[in-house]
């Protein structure tokens, strides 16, 4: 299942069972890099992958996805540690986002998940891990692939 460098990772998800062990190492990188980007088309489970993410890390309220609030916030019991959740997809330029005040966010130290960064290229910050999802189009296979930048 899993296939890692020091500067990036591959994991082979079979199904939705390989779901908690792949967050599960997606963690352990966020010690050095609390922003974190997600990549791939449209159902290659982003939002899913974040919702287990967020459950491992002790959030105990509802995750969904930000599409049109453009953020939702998470708090991590136990930690009190907060949790910032993007989603860029409806938005038609970078201010919009701006305006939100991603800038102070991504800034802020704190974990920053982020769904269609691509459309926000100018405003990412200068180290990140960009976590791609490609999907298997003949099954629920899907690939993650973890760089850091």
């Amino acid at each position: 299942m899993y296939n890692t460098g020091v500067e990036k990772a591959q994991i082979k998800m079979s199904s939705l069972a390989d779901l908690p062990a792949a967050a599960s190492l997606l963690i352990t990188y966020f010690q050095d890099e609390p922003v974190i980007l997600f990549e791939g088309p449209m159902g290659a489970g982003k939002t899913t992958l974040i919702k287990e993410v967020c459950c491992q890390l002790g959030v105990a309220e509802n995750v969904s996805s930000p599409t049109f609030a453009l953020v939702n916030e998470y708090e991590a019991t136990g930690t009190g540690k907060l949790i910032y959740h993007f989603d860029f997809y409806r938005i038609k330029d970078e201010r919009e986002a701006l305006e939100i005040g991603a800038l102070e966010y991504f800034e802020s130290g704190n974990i920053c998940l982020i769904e269609w960064p691509s459309l926000i290229p100018n405003l990412l910050p200068e180290h990140y891990l960009l976590i791609s999802l490609e999907p298997d189009a003949d099954s629920e296979e899907r690939t993650m692939i973890i760089n850091k930048v």
